[in-house]
């Protein structure tokens, strides 16, 4: 049910944060986005997205004209975004020098006593400034709440003093704000991918952490949904794609590693007869292979020719697979190359995570507009 609020997505991407805020109730009336492909995914999903699509430079906008544009001069408005996540990212530490990559790769290789990260600087990447953006747009138009997601790795120790900067900003502001942590298979995605939420409401109590309602333990909740069970409606030859046979060097050994493997079945510490690695000395998604029976590991944005998740079939996932475990509806078109699909899905927030982190705030903001016009009726 909809509930009378206005929706700005900044870095719209594919839509995933748009999906998710219109399945929550909001009134999703603008999509910001920069890049031309995914401006062309958005309009091919009209039935999904009702609102207008803005192909612009998020730095390049003031919030007081994007407030004007989505037509919320008079409704409450919630703007909602993730900032482009990769200065923050895991594979950022992989490929950078500094304390966190050094950190996890001696704990990898089972150094016992390791000094802990210290924060320092990052490599030029003026992206990390995004979320910044995020925030002056978000005050600009005065907005009554507002959602930021990104990767769980922006609470690591060499970018968490940016995260908290923003959140004293917005504070300051007027914000009361909440930040949350979740797995993506605790909210119903087949996906284990970690994400944060940092949840706002203007001059109101902080939004209340939306609580789970998947689990893997025996405690009451519903199970954690597997990849058997949202890929099985895309086995079939009429799903083929060009692009998802696998050949080369290592594509007998993606053939023997067992489904929910990795490479390191082909190893002395698993117990293979003629070893071809040694464990700990490769990417962990290196030949990675799905399991029917469990959730699927994070899908990435711009996955090399070996890296997985691979189904268990010895296939690269089709496209309908990587938005099923993504969690988007059923039929969601994206346009451009399989690539630059495999991009846009890769970088989208699963909907079913997002929508309870956006229907507390929403909630949160109708309260606060009832609470104001009650109070303006008693005067």
């Amino acid at each position: 049910m909809e509930r009378g609020v206005a929706v700005i997505d900044l870095f719209a991407g594919a839509g995933g944060l748009s999906v998710a805020a219109a399945a929550a109730g909001g009134d999703v009336r603008l999509h910001v986005e920069v890049d031309r492909v995914a401006c062309e995914t958005l309009r091919l999903n009209a039935d999904s997205h009702r609102g207008t699509v803005l192909e612009a430079d998020v730095q390049g906008l003031h919030g007081r004209e994007l407030r004007e544009e989505a037509r919320a001069a008079e409704v409450a408005l919630v703007v909602v975004g993730g900032p482009p996540c990769q200065p923050f990212s895991k594979a950022a530490f992989w490929s950078e020098d500094g304390d966190d990559a050094a950190y996890r790769r001696a704990r990898m290789q089972g150094e016992p006593k390791v000094p802990k990260p210290r924060a320092h600087g990052h490599r030029n990447d003026d992206r990390r400034f995004l979320i910044d953006d995020f925030l002056r747009i978000v005050t600009q138009a005065k907005a009554e709440g507002f959602v930021m997601e990104n990767v769980a790795s922006l609470l690591a120790p060499r970018s968490r003093p940016m995260l908290d900067a923003l959140i004293r900003r917005a504070r300051r502001a007027g914000y009361r704000t909440t930040l949350c942590r979740a797995n993506a298979t605790q909210f119903g995605v087949a996906q284990k991918r970690e994400r944060i939420f940092l949840l706002g409401v203007l001059g109101a109590a902080a939004p209340s952490p939306p609580t789970p309602t998947h689990s893997d333990q025996d405690d009451g909740l519903a199970p954690v949904v597997t990849a058997g069970a949202v890929l099985a409606p895309y086995a079939g030859d009429e799903w083929f794609e060009e692009g998802e046979e696998i050949s080369g060097r290592w594509a007998d050994h993606l053939r023997t590693v067992p489904p929910g493997w990795n490479y390191k079945a082909h190893t002395a510490w698993a117990g293979h007869p003629n070893p071809t690695f040694v464990a700990e000395t490769r990417f962990w998604n290196f030949l990675l292979k799905l399991s029917p029976d469990l959730p699927s590991w994070t899908i990435p944005a711009n996955p090399g020719p070996w890296v997985g998740p691979f189904h268990w079939d010895n296939r690269r996932l089709r496209t309908p697979e990587l938005a099923a475990i993504q969690g988007f509806p059923a039929g969601y078109a994206f346009a451009g190359t399989r690539r630059e699909r495999v991009r846009q899905i890769g970088n989208a927030a699963p909907p079913p995570l997002a929508v309870p982190m956006i229907a507390t705030v929403l909630d949160a903001v109708v309260s606060r507009e009832l609470a104001k016009e009650e109070l303006a009726w008693t005067a």
